[in-house]
Order: C-alpha cells, then sequence, then structure tokens
C-alpha cells in the first residue's frame, strides 16, 4: 500500500488525494461552472430581446396635465373683484358728484339727478336677480344703499342747513334703517321660491328658517347695523347724562337681542348678536361704574335700574338661547349683573365695613333661583353666578387670614417683650390690619354655611371640606377682627387646633384637618413668644396635645413630628426661663433625640417610625448649633449624639446609623483635641485609622474576596498622607523617623500577607520619607557632578526610549505578515 493512502483504503479502491488536494480541485471546477453560467444567462438575455417584435411607433405625447397652464383664480372670485371694484368706484364718484360738482346744479337738477340714480340703482337689481344675476344685483344694491346715505347728506345740506348735526344725524341713520329693512323684506317677498315657508319661528325655539337665503345678503344687515346708532347719538344730541347714555346702549342692546333670536336670517342674526354683545357689554361696564361710584342710594337706584335693564335682557337671551352652553354663559352674565346692581344700592346705604358682605349677600340670593323650575341650563348659570360672588368675597378675606397666621413671626425678635393689649396688635406687628375688615369673620361663616348646604353627591365631599377650611379660618380671625384681649386670642386658636385634631377622621382624607391644626398651632406658638409664661404654657400644651393625637390611627406620621418639635421648642424655651447658658441648654434639648431613638425602636414597621427618627436628627441640630461657641461642650454634645446613632445601629434594621455613629465620634474626638490644642496631625488622623483597619480586618475575616485596597487602603491613607505632608515641613529628625518605620511595618505586613493595599501606600510613603531625609545629601551629589551629566543622562533616556519604540513597531510588522500568509 502506497505510503499517501490511509490505512482504511481497500487494495481494490481507487487512488484518491489527499483532502487539501482535493478541496483545492473542487473550488477550481465551481469558479469554471460559476463563470460558465454567467455567459449563458447573458446569452438567453440577448436572444430574448432579439426575438421580441418592435414597438409600434407612437404619436408624440401631449405635455403632462400638470405642465398645462392653469387659472391662478376661480371664475366667480374674479367675478366678485369686478363687480366689488365697480361697486366702489360708481360710490367713489357719486360721492365726488354730490360734494364737488353739487354747486353747479340748480335745486331741480339736483334733485332729479339724485332722486333718478337713487331710484335706477334700487330698482335696478329686480331685473337682474330676474335674470339670475345676484352677485351683479348685489353690486348695484350696495351701489343704491350709499346713494340713500348721499341723499340724507344732501337733504342737509340744501333744505335743513340750520339743524343739529347729530339730531339730524339720529333721524337720518333711524330712516335709513327702516327703509333698508323694507327694501329688503320687499326684495325678499318678491323674490322667494316657491314653497318655502313664512317664518314660524316660536318662542324659546331655534328658527324653523334659519337657512333661508335672501335675494341680496347685503340690505338686512346694513339696516341692523345702522339701527346701532339712533338711540345714542339722539341722547348725545339731547346733552343727556351719563345715566341716560347708558340706557341708550342698553336699549339697543335689547333690541340688537330680540333681533338675534327672532329673526331667521343667518347674516342678520350675526350682525345682530355683534351689536347686542358690544353694545351691551359697554353699557353695561358703563352701568356698573355708576353703581360703583353712586355718592348715595338714589344715584345708585339708578344705577341698579340699568343693571337691572341688561340682566333683565341677559336673562331673556338665556331663555330663548338654541344651545345650552350659551344659555349658562349668558345666565351667569345676568346674575352677576344683577348682583352689582342690587349690592350698590345696599352698599350706597350702609357702612363701607358692609361692602362686601351686601354683595355677598345678593350672591347667596341667587341660590333661590336655582332651586326654582328654571330651565337647567339656566339654574346652572345663576348656581355658577352665586359661585363666582362668595369665591371673590373669600379671596377678599383672605389677606387677614395670612396676616394672623403670619402676623405673629415677628414675636421671634421681641421675644418675652411684653403681651399686647389685644389680639389685633399681636398679629399687627409689621403689617397693618386693612381698612374696613372687621366683617371678614361673616363673609367667611356665611360661605360656610352656603357650603354645608350642598346636597349634590358629586361635590358634597369637596364642599364639607371647603366649609370646614372656612370654619376654621373664621374662628382664626374672630379675635383680631373684633380686638379681643390677647388672652382670648391665644384660647381661641389653640382650641381652634384641638377642633381641627378632632376632626380628622382616620376613615377619612386626613391632609385638611391635620394641615389647618398644624397651621394653627405654629401660629399659636408664634402669638405666645409675647410673654415668658403664654409661651411655656403653650409650647408644653401642644406637645401633650399632638403626643395625645399621635396615638390616633392615621394621625401618628404627623402629629408625632409636630409633638417632637415642640418638645425641643419647650427644651429651650426652659433654658432660657432658667437663664441657662446655650450650651447648658444643649443638653437639655438633647432629651428629644434621645426620646425620638426610643420611640422609634419600640415602633418597630411602623409608618410613624422613619418621620419619628427624621425629626430626632433635626432636634439634635438645635443642641449642635448651641454649643458652637464652647469647643468642650460640642464636643461632648457629638459624642452623646454618637452614642444615640450608635445605640439606633443596634436595630438590625439601621445597621447603617453605625458609620454616622463613627462619624460623631470622630468629630468629637476632633473638637476635644482642637480644644486642647493639639497641633499633631497623628493625634487626629489615628482614631480613624485604627477603627477603619479594624473593620477592614473584619471584613476580610467574613468575605476573603474583598480586595484589600477597599479594606485597609482608606484607613492606612487616613493617617499616612498628613503625617507624610507634615514631615515633608518638618526641620526635625525624629517625625520622618517615626514614619518610615510606621511605613516599613506596613511593607512588612503587606509582604507577609502578600497584600497590594499596604505594600504600595507603605512603599511609596516610605520611599518619599527616605527621598525627603536623602534630599540634602542628594542635592550635595549633584552639585559636585560635572555639567554634562545630566544631559549625556537625558540623551540615554531619549535613546534607550526610541529603541523601545522602534522594536515595538517591527514586532508588529512582523505579527501583520504573518497574519497576511495566513489569509
Amino acid at each position: 500500500m502506497p505510503a499517501n493512502v490511509t490505512g482504511t483504503t481497500l487494495r481494490s479502491m481507487t487512488h484518491i488525494p489527499p483532502p487539501a488536494e482535493e478541496l483545492r480541485l473542487l473550488d477550481t471546477e465551481l469558479r469554471q461552472l460559476d463563470a460558465r453560467r454567467a455567459l449563458l444567462l447573458a446569452r438567453r438575455a440577448w436572444l430574448v430581446a432579439a426575438l421580441q417584435p418592435p414597438p409600434a411607433p407612437q404619436a408624440p405625447r401631449a405635455p403632462q396635465a400638470a405642465a398645462a397652464r392653469r387659472p391662478e383664480t376661480t371664475a366667480p372670485g374674479v367675478q366678485n373683484v369686478l363687480l366689488l371694484l365697480g361697486g366702489i368706484l360708481l360710490t367713489v364718484a357719486a360721492v365726488a358728484f354730490t360734494v364737488v360738482s353739487w354747486g353747479h346744479l340748480g335745486i331741480a337738477g339736483r334733485a332729479l339727478v339724485l332722486g333718478a340714480v337713487t331710484l335706477a340703482a334700487l330698482g335696478a337689481p329686480v331685473p337682474l336677480l330676474r335674470r339670475g344675476l345676484r352677485s351683479t344685483a348685489e353690486s348695484v344694491a350696495g351701489l343704491g344703499l350709499a346713494l340713500t346715505v348721499l341723499d340724507a347728506y344732501a337733504l342737509h345740506e340744501v333744505a335743513l342747513p340750520d339743524t343739529d348735526g347729530l339730531g339730524y344725524a339720529a333721524l337720518a341713520s333711524a330712516v335709513l334703517a327702516t327703509v333698508w329693512a323694507a327694501y329688503g323684506l320687499a326684495l325678499g317677498a318678491l323674490h322667494r321660491p316657491a314653497g318655502q315657508p313664512a317664518d314660524t319661528t316660536g318662542a324659546g325655539q331655534q328658527p324653523a328658517t334659519a337657512g333661508v337665503r335672501l335675494p341680496l345678503r347685503l340690505p338686512l344687515p346694513t339696516a341692523v347695523a345702522t339701527a346701532q346708532l339712533p338711540l345714542l347719538l339722539w341722547a348725545a344730541a339731547a346733552g343727556a347724562g351719563a345715566h341716560a347714555l347708558t340706557a341708550a346702549l342698553l336699549v339697543t342692546a335689547a333690541f340688537d337681542t330680540l333681533v338675534a333670536l327672532r329673526v331667521p336670517v343667518k347674516s342678520v342674526r350675526v350682525v345682530a348678536a355683534v351689536g347686542a354683545y358690544g353694545m351691551g357689554g359697554w353699557g353695561t361696564l358703563a352701568a356698573g361704574w355708576l353703581s360703583w361710584t353712586a355718592s348715595g342710594p338714589s344715584a345708585a337706584a339708578r344705577a341698579a335700574a340699568l343693571l337691572l335693564l341688561a340682566a333683565a335682557t341677559a336673562f331673556a337671551a338665556a331663555w330663548h338661547a338654541p344651545k345650552p352652553g350659551v344659555a349658562t354663559g349668558t345666565a351667569l352674565a345676568g346674575g352677576l349683573i344683577t348682583v352689582v346692581g342690587l349690592g350698590g344700592v345696599l352698599r350706597s346705604s350702609l357702612p363701607d365695613d358692609w361692602t362686601v358682605p351686601g354683595y355677598l349677600a345678593c350672591g347667596v340670593a341667587l341660590l333661590a333661583l336655582v332651586r326654582t323650575r328654571l330651565a337647567e341650563p339656566l339654574r346652572r348659570g345663576l348656581a355658577w353666578a352665586s359661585g363666582c360672588v362668595q369665591a371673590v368675597a373669600v379671596v377678599w378675606a383672605l389677606p387677614l387670614v395670612g396676616i394672623t397666621l403670619l402676623g405673629p413671626v415677628g414675636w421671634a425678635e421681641r421675644a418675652w417683650s411684653g403681651s399686647p393689649a389685644t389680639a389685633r396688635d399681636a398679629v399687627t406687628l409689621d403689617v397693618p390690619w386693612p381698612a374696613h375688615a372687621a366683617t371678614a369673620p361673616l363673609v367667611l361663616a356665611l360661605v360656610a354655611g352656603v357650603l354645608v348646604a350642598v346636597r349634590a353627591s358629586e361635590w358634597r365631599q369637596q364642599a364639607l371640606t371647603c366649609a370646614l377650611t372656612l370654619s376654621w379660618a373664621t374662628v382664626l380671625v374672630l379675635p383680631a377682627a373684633l380686638e379681643l384681649p390677647y388672652a382670648v386670642g391665644l384660647l381661641t386658636q389653640g382650641l381652634t387646633t384641638v377642633a381641627a385634631l378632632a376632626c380628622a377622621r382616620p376613615t377619612q382624607p386626613q391632609t385638611p384637618p391635620l394641615l389647618l391644626a398644624l397651621l394653627s398651632s405654629l401660629g399659636l406658638a408664634f402669638l405666645s413668644l409675647a410673654s415668658e409664661g403664654a409661651t411655656l404654657t403653650v409650647l408644653a400644651s401642644l406637645t401633650v396635645l399632638f403626643a395625645a393625637a399621635a396615638r390616633r390611627p392615621g394621625l401618628g406620621p404627623a402629629a408625632a413630628p409636630a409633638a417632637l418639635v415642640y418638645a425641643t421648642a419647650l427644651a429651650c424655651a426652659i433654658g432660657a426661663s432658667f437663664g441657662w447658658q446655650p450650651q447648658q441648654t444643649a443638653l437639655l434639648v438633647l432629651v428629644v433625640p434621645v426620646g425620638a431613638a426610643l420611640l422609634a425602636a419600640r415602633l418597630g414597621g411602623s409608618s410613624m417610625t422613619v418621620p419619628v427618627e427624621v425629626t430626632g436628627v433635626a432636634a439634635a441640630l438645635p443642641a449642635i448649633a448651641l454649643t458652637v461657641t464652647d469647643p468642650p461642650m460640642l464636643a461632648l454634645v457629638l459624642s452623646l449624639c454618637g452614642v444615640i446613632a450608635a445605640g439606633t445601629a443596634i436595630r438590625e434594621d439601621r445597621r447603617s446609623v453605625g458609620y454616622a455613629a463613627a462619624a460623631l465620634f470622630v468629630l468629637a474626638t476632633w473638637v476635644r483635641l482642637a480644644a486642647w490644642n493639639v497641633g499633631s496631625p497623628e493625634a487626629y488622623t489615628l482614631p480613624v485609622t485604627l477603627p477603619a483597619l479594624l473593620v477592614g480586618a473584619l471584613r476580610r475575616r467574613k468575605d476573603m474576596a474583598v480586595p484589600s485596597w477597599a479594606a485597609y487602603g482608606p484607613g492606612l491613607s487616613v493617617t499616612l498622607v498628613p503625617s507624610l505632608f507634615t514631615a515633608w515641613g518638618d526641620t526635625h529628625w525624629l517625625r520622618p523617623l517615626l514614619l518610615g518605620a510606621a511605613a516599613l511595618l506596613v511593607v512588612l505586613v503587606g509582604a507577609r500577607h502578600r497584600l497590594q493595599a499596604p505594600l504600595v501606600v507603605g512603599g511609596t510613603v516610605l520611599f518619599l520619607d527616605a527621598l525627603h531625609e536623602l534630599a540634602p545629601y542628594l542635592v550635595q551629589v549633584v552639585d559636585a557632578l560635572p555639567r554634562w551629566v545630566p544631559p549625556a543622562l537625558a540623551g540615554l533616556l531619549l535613546l534607550a526610549l526610541g529603541a523601545t519604540y522602534e522594536q515595538r513597531m517591527r514586532d508588529a510588522r512582523r505579527v501583520r505578515e504573518v497574519l497576511g500568509r495566513m489569509n
């Protein structure tokens, strides 16, 4: 058997080449087959193309439709522009003729020219409409309407030159509005399509012929727009006062409202609605200003009559409004206008203190109409109007609540300076009491009573919450508003706090009652700072009150921290009462963090635990702040805080507090050393290094995977690094010697246990310490060397770096060549 044949080949089998040679042969054959297949596919494609019949000749294609020229505007648009411009030019020509060329004709000629042109312009739309030329008829009718205005002007200039201009304008506008309306209606009657019914609109219904279209759209809307002027011009011509002018505006608005509700033509309704809102709004604002500035009941009554006219118009529009939303909004406006009118009468008849209660009473009286059989949109609008009045009244009283709550903060700078005479004096230290605010409690109480009467299930809970808040504000403001004695104010605010806590129920949301209790208690605490006895009594009472409230379910997370805060304030007040120094008072304040830690340990996993612990930490901060000026006492307080933290860390779920305890102990040690004027850094760093190394050793014993840098790196660095910096500035030999010995010991320990952190940190410190000690001798050696030695050493270093770089590049080229040969 040949040597290149495998042992499993039989003698009768054909000889085959080795696998590598056979693979090469197969690849060659496949490449040849691919080349042959590509050639055959190209030949086939040529044959298919040669066998297809030639395409039939096609006519040249027309330009694409997109490329065709398209008109830039529509035919109706061109028509409207031409007609509009024609009408404008004819109107301008008529004006020019009337103003400029009028004097060249006699009276008969003038009358004949204007009359003939006007009649022709007004009559021309009739045959034009019959021929279907509606747009042209519209333009000619517009010219005719303009000519009627010129006729009125010409009549004044020729026949009535001495007539008052305003009076004639009022009469002319009324006549023109009537003529134009009659002209439009006459054209509509002549050209009404067959079968179109007349107006059958009923009260409270949408016009049945709302979609009707008159032959000409211009005359009737123009007549309605002109109808806005007669009454106002007549009042101005007669020299009427503000009340008459306002009445003219409101009567015009009432007429517009009637037209907008009754006329079936949409364009007329739109113009009338714009006029109703514009003239009505203008007249209502004017009447409101007259009511507010009325100097007596008579003037206020006349302004109220105007406002009631505006309100009646609004209610009529709401009654007949086709959409519920429009009806509600209009009824809301009518209700507010009624309140302004009636409230103005009360304001002029009562003292200034009763202005807001008078308006509020009128607003509450609107609720009597809500329970009537009015339509639902109207009742909803009246209810919203009443709510708006009540909201404004409450906003007016809110500044008094703010003064009552925040005003006593000024006693923090005047603590125990003496009790004021009244509750108002106690809350107005830095801000004045607003004028005419004696009735604020009445306003708040009245709104609260209205909210209690709310019966709607979807608003019941929110109304009761708001009523509770307003009742709380009423009681809070009452002593200051009535100028009751200071003691009565304290007692009232304390009872308010108790009542707010009593209103809290575990089954209901606790935020409003608890928030009210906390706010009133905070204001009470500041208010009590006026006298020493009041401060001690109030703080003790608040501490006991909130501690008792914390035992109720659901109140603990807020009540317990409040009790601790007031206990802290009580401890400070007791220390000040006994005349203790601040650092002595700090020891009494530390009782609160101790109690908080003990309470938290007892609570376990309760929802009160975290708030109590956070409040305890916050209570320790005043104790630390009180001892800042006395370092020995500060060190004692810090160590006691460390003891509290260490006691907390005993709990299984609070192990991490141990780090805070260690930090507090270290801080206490540093403060004590600073008080002893100790300047050696090792005294400050060793108390940190030793516990850190101990903790690191314990971690390594429990888990050998902990690296030495995490276990020993921080502890070693805390002492060795500051000592190294200090040794570099020390001129004596003892500190460097001891530092070198310590670093050597660290290196030996690291070598013994094969730990990287001790080896690196200790070795680095040892090297730098030795370098510091040998520095003088190195300087002498450098001075003794020739000047050519440093450049020579630098050159050798650069040559060595260059040779190394070249060798690495050569190795990289060899690797690249080997990889290339492999491919």
